[in-house]
């Protein structure tokens, strides 16, 4: 790897210090290396197929909104947690100088994680697209009232969830949003699509995992608003009739790991313990 992007976390004044670090050591090393801005999107599309790595530090908000900058170009991405959690990352502010020799020789394993595409519809007409790494969901709006949402697998019926809202996950998301709600842990390197209800009432409570290569199309019954989320980071509001239709994106997120490869399991109990700690 010749060409790095180190990405910082404008509200974290310990990553430009970090991103600052890491540049110097690099550049030492004869690499070449940018510095931006975490959130700037439009600088950093405009150089990505430059890089053959891009390193964001922060926490799993910065890599999510990371992995959908760089996926379509294949580019992959070694996170540096700075967050609370940190699922994502693989290493700490602590322990790069460990790994970055290990990084530089080509000892590293690339994980490819699946992510999804979804379509917002109104009216028979396109209005957005998306592409996600945790989930996309479907939920009531600032009101306490619940939405149904009439869900369709492969055109089929399944069933008309009368609930808070609708996660539809990957297996990276499984530990996010879905977890949070009672849903199941997946391994990594599935390609499935999770259905996670969120408070259903009097409706299918239980979490489904569907078969990869399937289409999900949620249909959005209320007499309220309702708002459709990806990855946290988007906010649609979404009227009575709209629809979201949700597949497998035609790109991966690539990841650089050090780690064994069933580091996943570990890595959640380690996490979940330092959370319930209070760290």
């Amino acid at each position: 790897m010749k060409c790095f992007a180190l990405l910082h976390h404008p509200k974290i004044p310990q990553s430009k210090l970090l991103a600052d670090e890491i540049a110097e050591w690099l550049r030492e090393r004869e690499r070449m290396v940018w510095l931006g801005s975490a959130l700037d999107e439009q600088a950093i599309a405009e150089r990505v197929t430059d890089f053959d790595l891009v390193v964001p530090m922060g926490g799993d908000g910065t890599t999510l909104r990371t992995a959908r900058m760089t996926a379509q170009h294949g580019v992959p991405i070694l996170g540096i947690n700075l967050g609370r959690l940190g699922f994502l990352a693989e290493l700490t502010p602590a322990n790069w100088r460990e790994k970055f020799p290990s990084l530089l020789a080509g000892q590293y394993w690339i994980e490819e994680r699946m992510m999804l595409h979804a379509e917002f519809w109104r009216d028979g007409e396109l209005q957005q697209s998306f592409e996600a790494l945790n989930d996309v969901v479907i939920s009531r709006g600032e009101l306490a009232r619940i939405v149904r949402l009439p869900t369709y697998i492969d055109g089929g019926y399944l069933t008309t969830y009368v609930a808070d809202g609708l996660i539809v996950a990957t297996a990276t998301g499984s530990t996010a949003y879905a977890l949070a709600v009672g849903g199941p842990i997946l391994p990594p390197e599935l390609k499935n699509i999770l259905l996670v209800p969120i408070a259903p009432h009097l409706s299918l409570d239980r979490a489904i995992v569907l078969s990869q290569g399937v289409k999900v199309e949620v249909e959005v019954s209320t007499g309220h608003r309702a708002i459709l989320t990806v990855d946290g980071q988007f906010h649609v509001e979404l009227q009575n009739g709209d629809r979201v239709l949700v597949q497998a994106s035609q790109y991966v997120s690539r990841f650089v790991r050090f780690q064994e490869r069933m580091y996943l399991y570990q890595t959640l109990m380690e996490r979940l313990t330092r959370h319930d700690r209070g760290v």
